[in-house]
């Protein structure tokens, strides 16, 4: 006989015993589960935690260059100014630090640009390049004039602060100044003789103006460039300069001809005046002399007729005898016959 084996025999002895492994097996995942959620929130926290704490180290600490300095402002109120060097400010925007070049010279160009300028402000606008250059000076002609201003910031609050732009407004400051200076001149002034003056006086006006609106900018230069007239009249003024240029080279090689030949002749009149004061004084006092020696001869001979007489022919003798070529003969020589050396040269004793 063969025995059957039904649900209801294994029932009882199989089914109590997998369900117990089942629930474990369930409790133990969804632990492992719990724990790994866990972890990660953790490591989400921790990582969260040390990126904020790098932005705020990365943020707190700041240098200020040599040439600088840095303005603080704490929730936007300026507090003071931090001198070059490594500093710390409070994080996450609650300090903000601005850096300010105030030893480095800044300079601002008007008619003409420096490639490579990283201010947006040193060189001119495209549209207002040839506009800002063209001015009409006071006899009412017009010239192209191009300039260089040349500033430091003085005061880095101020600089910040009190104007809303004040390199721009620096730029309506200069062209401003420059137009009122080169309007009181000529246009010759302007171009040639007068641009020191212009350069000074424009200097202290806008210095001046940019005390006045408190820009916190000190002017250290005012430079002219090119001057040169509208174009449809340069030639014209060219060839005027050229001409001027020629009249005064020739005016200065006059003058140092003048300069070269007066003072000789000047030298050469006193030379020959100072002779003849003293060829002058030399006749006088040889007239004079003779009159002392003539009236002291006089004086003698009026005492001694004869001996003076006498002695006035030998003196005379003793003067003209030795410069002639003379024979003494003795009376009482007989048959001489006088010889006269033909040969002898002039001057020879025969």
């Amino acid at each position: 006989m063969t025995r059957k084996t039904s649900d209801d025999d294994e029932g009882p002895n199989v089914g109590p015993h997998n369900q117990s492994w089942e629930g474990m097996f369930h409790s133990g995942q969804a632990f492992i589960q719990r724990i790994t959620q866990g972890a990660r929130r953790g490591f989400l926290g921790f990582f969260v935690l040390f990126f904020l704490a790098l932005i705020a180290s990365w943020s707190a600490f700041y240098t200020v260059p040599s040439d600088s300095v840095a303005v603080i402002q704490r929730f936007g109120k300026y507090t003071k100014d931090v001198p070059p060097g490594l500093h710390f400010k409070f994080p996450f925007g609650i300090d903000q630090a601005t850096i300010v070049p105030v030893k480095r010279q800044l300079k601002q160009e008007f008619g003409f640009t420096t490639p490579g300028a990283t201010d947006p402000y040193q060189s001119p606008h495209p549209q207002d390049g040839k506009k800002e250059t063209q001015m009409v000076t006071g006899d009412l002609n017009a010239a192209l004039v191009e300039w260089v201003v040349q500033y430091r910031i003085s005061s880095p609050a101020n600089f910040l602060f009190e104007v809303r732009e004040p390199r721009e407004t620096l730029r309506y400051v200069s062209e401003s100044v420059m137009r009122e200076v080169v309007g009181d001149r000529t246009v010759d002034e302007v171009i040639t003789i007068g641009r020191q003056e212009i350069e000074s006086e424009a200097l202290t006006k806008m210095q001046a103006l940019s005390s006045k609106y408190e820009m916190g900018i000190s002017i250290d230069q005012v430079q002219l460039k090119n001057i040169n007239p509208p174009l449809p009249v340069q030639e014209s003024f060219n060839e005027v300069n050229q001409a001027q240029q020629e009249k005064e080279k020739l005016i200065n090689e006059a003058r140092r001809d003048y300069n070269k030949v007066i003072p000789l002749a000047e030298g050469e009149k006193d030379q020959r005046i100072r002779e003849a004061d003293g060829y002058r004084l030399k006749r006088i006092n040889e007239a004079e002399g003779d009159v002392a020696r003539f009236n002291a001869l006089l004086t003698e001979y009026v005492k001694a007729p004869e001996v003076t007489r006498r002695r006035i022919y030998v003196e005379t003798l003793q003067d003209v005898l030795p410069g002639i070529r003379k024979i003494i003969v003795d009376e009482q020589t007989k048959s001489f016959l006088p010889f006269l050396n033909l040969s002898a040269t002039k001057g020879e004793t025969p």
